[in-house]
């Protein structure tokens, strides 16, 4: 069960994170001053278009060749974290071009300073509208853990290679068990996420695409 427990951790870390990153750079993308705006979309595209398995190889190889020495599981989550972040801006900044901009005119022509208007009027909103593309964001890293075997991680896929050396004649159902153990934590995390969702649903806002 080391496998799972490592999965998990991994899906958690990457999670917490690249969702504190990507909320930082969708504010910063949205309200930021030049040159903090391309700055970010130079990152989206960077890493939306490199494959995470690449990624992985250069943190972990890539850093040790400059003498910056880490773990498997370290540049795992980095690795997630990083990938992950470029796609979770745009969930992010969906969110916030869904809240009508009077909120915030309304909140300064009453004496608010603008990061007190993003932090106690856009935030809050922003965070609710963003739990259906975070939850599936969630389950996408969940399942992602798995290529970081490209690194020698000991999570659930490699636990499950390992048991199949030992018993090469029950390959075919100790794979059916490792893929049995993902649909069952992705069945459970959207159904709870998806709980989440109705629970804190603002009515009449929509989420629209980030431009």
């Amino acid at each position: 069960m080391s496998g799972l427990a490592v999965t998990i951790e991994l899906t958690i870390l990457s999670m917490f994170l690249s969702s504190i990153l990507a909320i930082i750079m969708a504010f910063g993308r949205s309200y930021g001053k030049q040159p903090l705006p391309i700055i970010v979309l130079v990152y989206e595209k960077i890493f939306r278009g490199i494959p995470l398995i690449v990624i992985f190889i250069l943190v972990y190889f890539g850093l040790a060749q400059i003498g910056i020495l880490i773990d498997a599981f370290s540049a795992a989550i980095i690795g997630l974290a990083l990938h992950s972040t470029a796609y979770q801006i745009q969930i992010y900044r969906s969110a916030i071009n869904s809240i009508p901009e009077g909120q915030i005119i309304a909140a300064r022509s009453i004496g608010m300073s603008k990061l007190k208007a993003i932090r106690y009027i856009l935030l809050p909103q922003m965070l609710r509208l963003s739990i259906p593309g975070w939850s599936n964001e969630f389950t996408i890293i969940l399942k992602d853990t798995s290529i970081a075997i490209a690194i020698g991680v000991v999570e659930l896929m490699r636990q499950g290679r390992y048991v199949i050396v030992r018993e090469p004649s029950e390959a075919l159902y100790i794979l059916l068990v490792v893929a049995l153990i993902y649909f069952i934590f992705v069945f459970t995390i959207n159904r709870g996420l998806s709980y989440l969702e109705k629970r804190y649903h603002i009515s009449g806002l929509e989420i629209t695409n980030a431009r």
